[in-house]
């Protein structure tokens, strides 16, 4: 009989490998490997909180997704948040103040989350929220951004407060870069990336994976293009068909497998960076992470959703606190269901089977 897979142990494993492998990228760089170690600490002393949380019969994930806007000045081919509306062009109505993201990021460290990724929108356009990132030292900030937003205010804060970590999105070379985002954001993100590299602040990237750009963002002439600019991180996060007409850009099994094993030849290629692959081969670890098993997501509003691809929410933050929402009926349902373990074809299980959600929903409502 198989043992039962230990999505605790998994995801703790997982945060530990990111900071250490964070460490040994850093040696060179005094003021970011000094982070990198006091973050090491809270990062340990993190994983206890939640350690003690399941020892009580209670589970507290690791990781939360914030999109603290729904506003971008980008109109990216195929974008999942636009086309779920949770992207607009309108102005934001009734979203998240800073000082209730202030109080989130504060909950969370009660509870030991340890990475919380700031998304939007462009989530750069909030530097209220940004600044109340900043003051967390125990948390580690991924803020995936589109790049359009970085200037001298931003370098500057990026210096001061190292638990902040701009993630850049890029597709690839200029030519695919430019067609699904904007001409011209190819030449400013690498003017970017140039700039962070001479001023020693530590960035990563985040790749969109398609069918069309598979080969690409895993060449050497990418991927050294990054390392050579200073990028010390890559996530890769698999496109999620969100219309009929985006099926065919979204990989396979096959695609899967090849990324699967390239993202292992890239860790042991290039030991100076850290490759994170989202969501990931499900299988191996133990189905889909989403619904508080190792991550949950926050929308601008203050829902609590499962994941970004999973705009279904029974609980709101200005109602409740961040262990509650954790603890939702939604999320206990899709956590003790078959939902999150169920083969799918696209790269997003409760994207695909979206309508076994809504149908959970409806029944809470009666």
């Amino acid at each position: 009989m198989n043992k039962e897979f230990d999505i605790q142990a998994y995801m703790t494993k997982g945060v530990e490998r990111v900071v250490a492998d964070s460490i040994k990228a850093t040696l060179k760089n005094p003021k970011e490997s000094a982070f990198m170690l006091g973050f090491a600490a809270s990062s340990k002393a993190a994983s206890k909180k939640r350690a003690d949380f399941k020892a009580a019969g209670e589970h507290i994930p690791p990781f939360l997704i914030a999109s603290i806007t729904s506003k971008c000045n980008l109109h990216c081919e195929g974008c999942y948040s636009r086309c779920n509306h949770a992207t607009v062009d309108t102005e934001p109505v009734m979203q998240l103040s800073g000082e209730e993201w202030d109080k989130i990021f504060n909950e969370a460290s009660d509870i030991g989350v340890s990475f919380i990724l700031l998304a939007g929108g462009e989530p750069l356009l909030r530097r209220d929220v940004i600044e109340a990132a900043a003051a967390h030292k125990d948390i580690l900030f991924p803020i995936f951004t589109n790049g359009t937003y970085i200037n001298e205010k931003y370098y500057n804060l990026f210096d001061r407060s190292r638990n902040l970590i701009p993630i850049i999105s890029i597709e690839g070379g200029r030519e695919i870069t430019d067609a699904r985002r904007e001409q011209g954001i190819y030449d400013r993100l690498i003017n970017s990336m140039n700039e962070f590299k001479k001023r020693g602040l530590i960035f990563g990237a985040s790749v969109t994976v398609t069918t069309e750009n598979i080969r690409e963002v895993f060449s050497q002439d990418f991927i050294g293009g990054l390392s050579d600019r200073g990028c010390k991180a890559v996530i890769f996060v698999e496109f999620v068909p969100v219309t009929e007409e985006g099926k065919d850009l979204a990989p396979g099994d096959t695609e899967r497998e090849y990324l699967a094993d390239e993202i292992k030849h890239l860790r042991g290629e290039n030991p100076e960076m850290v490759f994170v692959s989202f969501p990931g081969d499900e299988k191996s670890s133990g189905g889909c992470i989403a619904a508080g098993r190792g991550f949950f997501h926050i929308n601008s509003h203050g829902g609590a959703e499962p994941c970004p691809f999973s705009p279904y929410s029974d609980i709101n933050i200005r109602d409740h606190s961040l262990r509650e929402a954790v603890n939702s009926d939604l999320f206990a349902v899709l956590r003790s269901s078959d939902i999150l373990m169920d083969e799918h074809d696209g790269g997003c299980v409760l994207y695909e089977k979206r309508e076994q959600v809504e149908a959970i929903l409806a029944k809470q409502r009666g």
